[in-house]
């Protein structure tokens, strides 16, 4: 039981990588809110007792602070904030998206994971320390993962982590990241529906070592080491998890004289 007699706060929980990390905490012995934009009872349900569901908008303070208040409330204090849900936007360039979409987009992406340090670290203190994870991307370390907005404001995140662990200093409150590569989750639901679609299924992932997608339950494994004592000596960092995508330029079939398998 890694996560035993803790408390945690997952955004984005009602589906995805925030609902296989809800369950997995829960499995492991916390007591989980589990937030989401939309009612998502389905989760909670799914975990039992031991977790319970709130409507919140991860970009807005007023809903964050709420989430940690009631942390308190309910459970008696906070030791991990997992601040993971988010937008995509979609897939506009750079030159047909709005000031207004960067606006949304970096509001809940990048906004968000800041509020969620901002209102659960002096909590997370008063435990005596603890974790805070937030989702960011690949598509926030190179360009062709994302849209514009989207990426940046994953980038932000990834930078957002290190200072946020600075700012900490002596708090043992640890700051970190995941960055996912493909996942099949409901943001990228289009994209594997759209090859399953053309029959080509079999090329989701193709870029990337592994030459296949992930699955959520991937992420929670990394986001429940994030939190967990596993990782007490893991501060600032972004962990990819990408089945190696952002580990090489892709090729299909010859690099550097040899043949690949």
């Amino acid at each position: 039981m890694k996560l035993a007699n803790k408390v945690a706060i997952i955004t984005g929980a009602g589906s995805g990588i925030g609902k296989a990390s809800a369950k997995l905490f829960a499995e492991e012995g916390a007591k989980v809110i589990c937030a989401d934009i939309k009612s998502h009872e389905g989760t909670a349900a799914e975990i039992g007792d031991a977790a319970i569901a709130m409507e919140a908008d991860a970009g807005s303070e007023a809903d964050v602070k709420r989430l940690v208040d009631e942390a308190v409330a309910r459970f008696g204090g906070l030791d991990i904030m997992f601040a993971n849900g988010g937008i995509s936007g979609g897939l506009k360039g750079l030159f047909d998206q709005t000031p207004e979409d960067w606006a949304e987009i970096l509001r809940v992406n990048l906004i968000g994971p800041f509020l969620a340090i901002k209102h659960a670290a002096p909590v997370i203190k008063e435990r005596g320390g603890g974790s805070i994870i937030c989702t960011a991307s690949v598509a926030g370390i190179r360009a062709g993962a994302g849209g514009p907005a989207y990426s940046a404001s994953k980038a932000g995140v990834i930078n957002l982590v290190k200072t946020g662990a600075a700012q900490l200093v002596g708090s043992n409150v640890r700051v970190n990241a995941i960055c996912p590569g493909l996942i099949e989750t409901g943001m990228t639901q289009m994209i594997y529906e759209h090859a399953r679609d053309r029959g080509k299924e079999d090329k989701i992932g193709r870029f990337n070592p592994l030459q296949r997608g992930g699955e959520p339950i991937e992420i929670a494994r990394a986001a429940l080491y994030l939190a967990s004592e596993e990782s007490s000596y893991v501060n600032g960092h972004a962990l990819v998890v990408d089945g190696g995508l952002a580990a090489s330029y892709p090729f299909t079939k010859l690099l550097y004289g040899q043949t690949a398998f």
